[in-house]
């Protein structure tokens, strides 16, 4: 079997997580965080749809990490992103962090809202 290293090209990917805290492209960010291909800074949590709202037509769809355990995103944040053309997919942090990385590497129109884990 042939392994190869996954290119990320300059995209930031995360690098790591722990308990409040999200390690991209070597900086550490505390709190909920907002990662995109080009940029990487602390995020208002669900109450902002208006941070997200500021990337479209930049991605085609926002994973939402809701910490340590899968919750619902409250309904006027789902909704005010799918109305303006963003989907929406809800997951544990850990595995938006996974997801986020995946698709990132085969150069997806993505970002990652993150919640931190505890």
């Amino acid at each position: 079997m042939r392994l190869t290293e996954i290119s990320y090209g300059t995209a930031k990917p995360v690098e790591g997580y722990g308990p409040g805290f999200f390690r991209v492209g070597g900086h550490v960010l505390r709190g909920a965080c907002l990662i995109t291909p080009w940029d990487a800074g602390l995020w208002g949590g669900l109450a902002d749809t208006a941070a997200p709202l500021s990337l479209v037509g930049r991605i085609d769809v926002l994973l939402v990490g809701m910490g340590t355990e899968i919750a619902h995103v409250p309904l006027p944040f789902r909704t005010a992103l799918e109305e303006a053309g963003i989907g929406v997919e809800v997951m544990s942090s850990p595995a938006a962090c996974r997801t986020y990385n995946v698709l990132l590497s085969e150069g997806r129109r993505i970002a990652v809202a993150l919640l931190p884990v505890t």
